[in-house]
């Protein structure tokens, strides 16, 4: 197995355009839904950003525990560098490290950074350990001088990872000394934050105070508070040299964990986690893009730290509890998103346990027929307010069967399926039942954003789709004829019989109702709330073919592939409106309102590419080399805004500039399942 590494080398040019190390972000994430993530530059230019990030229980959620950390570097020649510094609301951008950087480089999907400092190269690692709120920050000179001195200045300001920067610090910190272990408290309900510094000659100053005027650059152009201050303890000093590394260690946990492993033991024990993550993948996926694709998608896999009664559900029957973070950095976990995202990131990797575990963490939130759109930070009862969320639990049952043919979990799941199809023929919740008159899923509430088309500002739903959605029958129709095959292995062929019935209807009146003969594709609903029909161009008609179990007449497949080929798709995902349509927007940007009145309004989206890859292989099936042209584009997007993982968005026309979460869940998990799919002999 090759290691895997993605570099992005640094010239002296590059220094003079800081929006290279700004625009680019990397991400590290410790499987509790805690992170740690900034600028390749060192400087925060969003309020996510911060050094840790923890995953702390309910009802406090995922809190900024260490902000920032300052470095500077001072040669034995008196010379200093700082490498790691901030953005001050006057305009000042204190970024002389650029200067310095000659190289970006994820190892494994670790961030490396290359600092070289008049003759001396200096290395900085960081990593979290798995399932602790820990991060570990090493220092490695690897030429020059033999020793150089660090001083490392940890800044903060507790707060929730939602938080407005512009609080002030009202009540002062307190800081607590035990020999070489350091404690920073603001009293509840926040944990203290914990220090350990490991390397020779190391000292701690106390010099506490506040820095001002900080500020975020990427929230003042997405229109939210971007001026605030933080708080410095004081700051560390250690020496460097060849033989002897420095490590800075924050933690929310306690001494005996923090203190468990020493930082070679902690990155060993990582290194080879993230090893054994690669070689459990299948062959196609063990090195290069689909390898670091491997990586990037278990930084969504989660325990969720917060949900206890779920841990002890999960215990109690032999099993642990696991979700997806749709995306980072505000994301948490969304039942339409971890159900999408389900067979990319957990079984085209070789992680049949842990989708089990994420399917019967979803089968005991079932309640009306539903399963959770999302669960807020912070809280452990979901939202409910989807009407596909639920229907995308039956394709990943699916596709987990395919992979695991695990008959005894799919018998404990079927009557939570059946009460789910139950409610959806009655009627459930926001006005979702099928229509006696044709067989045909409609659904619908007054200011209710119910499919993934969900942007909602101040009340104004964007993109509102009452009716009988397209995508919503059509996994309508996936959900019928599942639970038909399903039914009809467990329980005979007599109690499979009416959801033949169900299925057969609902695909006669499919075909009936949604074909635009105009256009040559499909409508994107039918019925709507205000009448009528809705001729849109969108790419939900995709999965009216790409679904397992296809609701659309073949004799219609090319039709509508052609369509979505020629307005929708762009080199990295599909476009969610034709560009000739008057209510396109070609960008993504401004401030909320401005943003989500784009944002299924064509704004470009990554995973759509998932469904186009399977629809076109059902058109072409012998073109996997074809269907491959189209994942190309994700190959240059690796080394833009988070390096190493897929965006949520993108404008929608050139240069498709990268927008919204910059790691999405079900954007690296449709590319992943489609490179290794494209991979592949045709069957």
């Amino acid at each position: 197995m090759t290691e895997t590494v993605r570099k992005i080398s640094f010239t002296e040019e590059d220094a003079h355009r800081p929006e290279e190390l700004l625009r680019r972000e990397w991400l590290v994430t410790n499987g509790l839904g805690g992170f740690a993530s900034s600028s390749v530059a060192g400087v925060a230019t969003r309020r996510y950003h911060g050094m840790l990030i923890s995953a702390l229980p309910t009802p406090l959620g995922r809190s900024i525990m260490l902000n920032h950390l300052v470095e500077w570097v001072r040669l034995a020649d008196g010379q200093h560098f700082l490498i790691g510094g901030q953005e001050r609301a006057s305009g000042t951008l204190e970024l002389p490290g650029a200067v310095h950087l000659v190289e970006f480089r994820l190892e494994e999907g670790l961030p490396v950074w290359r600092y070289e400092l008049s003759g001396s190269v200096l290395e900085k690692r960081i990593l979290m350990p798995h399932m602790q709120n820990s991060v570990y920050v090493n220092y490695r000179l690897v030429e020059g001088e033999q020793s150089v001195r660090l001083k490392l200045r940890p800044s903060v300001q507790f707060r929730p990872l939602e938080g407005a920067v512009n609080k002030p610090i009202k009540k002062p910190y307190s800081v607590t000394s035990i020999e070489d272990r350091l404690e920073v408290s603001s009293g509840r309900p926040f944990p203290p934050l914990r220090l350990k510094i490991y390397g020779h000659r190391a000292t701690f100053t106390l010099d506490g105070g506040k820095l001002n005027d900080v500020f975020y650059r990427l929230e003042a152009e997405r229109g939210y508070d971007h001026t605030g201050e933080l708080w410095s303890p004081g700051y560390f000093s250690v020496d460097v040299t060849r033989k002897t590394t420095a490590t800075l260690v924050a933690s929310t946990e306690s001494w005996e964990i923090v203190t468990a492993l020493s930082p070679e033991e902690a990155f060993e024990a990582e290194s080879e986690r993230r090893r054994r993550l690669i070689s459990c993948a299948p062959e196609k996926a063990r090195e290069g893009v689909a390898a670091e694709l491997v990586l990037a998608a278990d930084q969504f896999v989660i325990k969720p730290a917060g949900r206890r009664e779920d841990e002890a559900r999960a215990r109690a029957a032999g099993e642990e509890v696991r979700s997806v973070i749709a995306g980072y950095h505000w994301f948490t976990d969304w039942g339409r998103d971890t159900m999408i995202s389900l067979e990319g990131l957990s079984l085209t990797t070789g992680r049949q346990r842990e989708a089990d575990w994420v399917l019967s963490t979803f089968a005991h939130y079932v309640h009306d027929g539903l399963i959770p759109n999302m669960f807020p930070e912070g809280e452990n009862e979901g939202l409910y307010h989807t009407a596909d969320a639920t229907l995308w639990y039956f394709h990943a049952i699916d596709r987990y069967m395919s992979y695991s043919n695990d008959r005894a979990s799919l018998e404990l799941f079927l009557p939570k399926l059946l009460d789910i199809a139950e409610h959806h023929m009655n009627g459930t919740r926001f006005g979702i039942g099928v229509d006696s008159s044709d067989g045909l899923l409609r659904q619908g509430a007054a200011n209710y954003q119910l499919t993934w088309m969900d942007a909602k500002c101040d009340g104004w739903v964007v993109t509102p789709r009452r009716g009988k959605a397209v995508e919503i029958n059509a996994l309508w129709y996936n959900a019928l004829r599942l639970l038909e095959k399903w039914v009809r292995e467990i329980k005979g062929e007599a109690e499979a019989r009416p959801f033949v019935e169900h299925a057969r209807r609902a695909y006669e009146s499919f075909n009936k109702r949604f074909w635009y003969e105009a256009g040559g594709y499909l409508y994107d609903v039918v019925d709507t709330e205000e009448g009528g029909d809705d001729s849109s161009c969108r790419p939900n008609q995709l999965f009216s073919i790409s679904l397992p179990n296809a609701v659309l007449e073949p004799e219609r497949w090319k039709s509508v592939l052609q369509v979505a080929h020629d307005k929708l798709l762009t080199p990295v995902g599909l476009r969610s409106l034709a560009p000739d349509d008057p209510e396109f927007k070609p960008t993504y940007h401004g401030d909320l309102r401005t943003r989500d009145a784009a944002y299924h309004q064509g704004t470009v989206w990554a995973w759509l590419i998932g469904p186009f890859i399977d629809a076109w292989l059902k058109v072409y099936p012998e073109d996997r080399a074809g269907a491959r042209r189209f994942l190309e584009g994700f190959h240059a997007h690796l080394n833009e805004a988070c390096v190493g993982s897929i965006s949520e968005v993108f404008d929608a026309v050139p240069p498709f500039t990268p927008r919204g979460c910059i790691a999405q869940a079900w954007s690296i998990a449709e590319v992943l399942r489609c490179w290794v799919e494209t991979s592949k002999e045709p069957d």
